[in-house]
């Protein structure tokens, strides 16, 4: 709590927000473990507990660096996925177009064969019955 806390607002950007975050994470992390120390007493003598390296102020340039070529990877990843999708969405939109008639003449063709089945059975009947009477006989 002391000239650490009170450090200027040099950087608004993106970059020193990350990097007073990361500084604020440390800055807790050290006192926790501060505390956790005071509290122990003896007990550091068996339970070594590491130190914590001083915070840089900022992650280093190869860190960023390393961060925001991810991001942009990530980045143009979800855009090639995004292509991908829409190049699917339309063929299945073309697949789509061109089952529709299908569908219709598959229904028409029940239909015609549900008709045809009718009249077959219809005419059979009627032959057999014509047949078992004599009629259709000479």
């Amino acid at each position: 709590m002391g000239a650490e806390e009170e450090q200027p607002d040099v950087d608004a950007g993106p970059t020193g927000l990350v990097g007073r975050s990361i500084d604020e994470f440390v800055h807790q992390l050290r006192g926790f473990t501060d505390r956790a120390r005071s509290v122990a007493g003896a007990v550091p003598s068996r339970l070594s507990i590491p130190a914590l390296p001083s915070p840089p102020g900022a992650l280093s340039a190869a860190q960023l660096r390393a961060v925001a070529q991810t991001v942009r990877a990530q980045r143009r990843s979800i855009a090639a996925m995004s292509a991908q999708l829409e190049a699917f969405d339309q063929q299945m939109a073309v697949f789509e177009r061109i089952l529709e008639p299908l569908v219709e003449w598959s229904s028409t063709w029940a239909r015609l064969e549900e008709a045809v089945g009718d009249f077959v059975r219809r005419d059979n009947g009627e032959t057999t019955q014509r047949r078992d009477s004599g009629e259709g006989t000479q």
